[in-house]
């Protein structure tokens, strides 16, 4: 089955080019357009794609959220899409606010279209996924706050030696690949440690997971 996807922005002719673009290419469906965050919101529970384009600012409620809004589904349904945001502009309290309503992904609107495709396939398949100048400033702001109060601390206490050296290596922005190398484990001993970490600290995807490693002060900026 192909990814099915649901584009939500307030200007017309933005919204038609991104569902055109990605309704191009094979195993992609665009399969409804909303014009601002309820509808998208809306669509959404009725529409039950894979993955939500959201747009930043809209008028009522903005995507950040229907982003949130679309994180606790009604009673009557499990259904959780993944929503990628698209923004004009890669501003820290954006950036920062989208991810932490639950969005899995964050590009700004001059990608090129098959980085727009790209970033689609890659949330779908469960992972997330920023642009380079916002993952900059991403980790610039969250490396800066202070680390979150001892109530988290019980949730890297569930995590083994390992798990927690994995988690610092995602922290800093390794591949699989590489963090085998570096921990002299095999690739598919990392993925399983990745999805274990995730389940564990109850997190969407890597992209959570680096913020939650800087949010709790297990990675710092400059180490």
């Amino acid at each position: 089955m192909g990814i099915r996807v649901l584009v939500a922005d307030d200007q017309a002719m933005v919204r038609a080019g991104f569902a055109a673009v990605l309704d191009a290419h094979d195993g992609i469906e665009v399969v409804g357009q909303a014009a601002d965050g309820d509808e998208a919101v809306r669509l959404a529970h009725e529409l039950r794609p894979d993955v939500v384009v959201m747009d930043v600012r809209m008028p009522g409620r903005n995507g950040i959220e229907a982003t949130a809004a679309l994180q606790t589904p009604p009673r009557s349904s499990d259904y959780v899409p993944k929503v990628l945001m698209l923004t004009t502009f890669d501003i820290d309290d954006y950036v920062y606010a989208a991810l932490r309503a639950g969005a899995s992904g964050f590009l700004l609107k001059d990608a090129l279209p098959e980085d727009v495709v790209a970033a689609v396939r890659v949330i779908a398949a469960g992972d997330g996924l920023l642009a380079p100048s916002v993952t900059r400033r991403l980790i610039e702001q969250v490396a800066a706050t202070p680390p979150a109060p001892v109530v988290e601390e019980h949730r890297l206490a569930g995590l083994t030696e390992r798990e927690r050296e994995v988690l610092v290596q995602i922290a800093q922005g390794r591949t699989n690949h590489e963090i085998a190398e570096a921990l002299f484990i095999a690739e598919q001993t990392v993925k399983s440690h990745v999805s274990r970490i995730l389940a564990k600290l109850g997190l969407r995807d890597r992209v959570h997971a680096v913020v939650f490693a800087y949010e709790t002060g297990l990675v710092r900026a400059g180490r």
